[in-house]
Formats: structure tokens, sequence, C-alpha cells
């Protein structure tokens, strides 16, 4: 592929990003202003059947939105079910001025709308060109909140795969066990506990199971 390639409409960029997604080995970036970007339906739902695949537990990935994503009930879910899933998903601080993917520090994809609303992609893999997308992205992160962080008021927003864990952790479970008796990789359901503690400003499993007893979170 030339270092600079141009996809015209969503037809072209869903053909090009389907292999490309599958190939993902260690990263998926994405910042997004709000989560129904993309100007079809079809596109919108592809994209987010890529971001629900179990594929999303075998690679980091970052999820970076603007604070108008979480306006609908639907958006907070979509977001936390991507966090339940192993997502690093993050509001940033300002609006986001552009939307871009970087795949493995290798590709990235910027969308380009034209004056009748319809969208463009410029595909680049020049190592200059990444860089500087990637060091946007990476300020941008640096700066914004944690999903949990946000949308907690009093208490925390934990789904109910987190409370299934909960409860797992208070069962004396051996984490093996816990992943297996829930259907999930060891490495993800480590993943999750992490995040929970993080969720429940918890210094340790015992202090979250506490915490989650306190907040009737395990009931």
């Amino acid at each position: 592929m030339a270092e600079i390639t141009t996809l015209r409409g969503d037809a072209q960029f869903l053909a090009f990003m389907e292999p490309v997604a599958r190939s993902i080995r260690e990263e998926f970036s994405c910042a997004a202003r709000e989560l129904s970007t993309w100007p079809s339906m079809a596109a919108s739902e592809t994209v987010r059947s890529w971001m629900r695949s179990p594929e999303i537990g075998r690679h980091r990935t970052w999820k970076l939105v603007s604070a108008a994503a979480l306006v609908s009930e639907d958006s907070r879910e979509h977001l936390l079910d991507l966090a339940g899933r192993g997502a690093e998903v993050r509001i940033a601080a300002t609006p986001l001025p552009q939307e871009t993917i970087i795949v493995d520090r290798r590709i990235a994809i910027l969308p380009v709308p034209d004056a009748l609303g319809r969208r463009d992609y410029t595909v680049t893999t020049a190592p200059a060109v990444i860089g500087g997308v990637l060091a946007l992205f990476e300020a941008a992160w640096e700066t914004s909140a944690g999903l949990a962080a946000f949308l907690r008021p009093d208490q925390p927003q934990i789904d109910v795969e987190g409370r299934s864990i909960l409860r797992a952790l208070g069962s004396g479970l051996s984490d093996e066990a816990a992943a297996g008796q829930l259907g999930m990789s060891l490495r993800t359901y480590r993943r999750r506990v992490a995040g929970l503690l993080d969720a429940l400003d918890a210094g340790s499993r015992f202090q979250a199971g506490l915490r989650a007893g306190e907040l009737g979170l395990t009931r």
C-alpha cells in the first residue's frame, strides 16, 4: 500500500478495515467526538461489531471520546460494555476536533468530510505522519478522565458482568476457577478485576469486596 491512500466513502472504508481489524496484533486506538459518527447506519453497526469482538481482550484497545458521546443511554451502555470487555475508555477534557483510528502504530486513518456531509478517509502508513498523529492522541489521552471516574457522582457504575466478578471475588474462588465459571480468559478476568479495584477506589481485593458490599453491588 502507498504511504498515503484515499478511501472514497463508507463502502471502501469498511472493505479496507475488515482485514485490518482482524490483523490487529497489539494495539487499537480510536478517538471520536461521538459514537454515531459514521454517516450510514450500516457503517456504524459494523464498527460497533468490531469493538464487541472477542478479539478486543487480546490486544490493548484505547477509546477516547468527547463528553458528547455520553448524552444518550445507548452510548453510555456501549462504552461501559467496551470497558467491561477490557478496553481502556476515557473522556477527553475538551471536544475532539479530529476523529482518528490508529492500528498497531503502523496505520492511521483520518476521516475527511466533504461539503455534502459525505466522508472520505485518508489512510497513511508513513511513520512520520503516524508519529505526529499518535503524539496528539497521547496528549489528549493524558489529560482525559477515565470513564468510571467521569460517570461516578457518588456510586461507581458497575455493569452486570462486573457484579458477577465481584461476587466471584467474594466466593473465594481462584482466578482460574472464577474466569472459567464466568466464561472469560484468565487475562481478561484479571484485567476486569484491576478495573473494578480502580472503579471502587480499593487498594486490595478485600477492600473492593467491602466497598462493593457497602454499595450493594454484590446483591
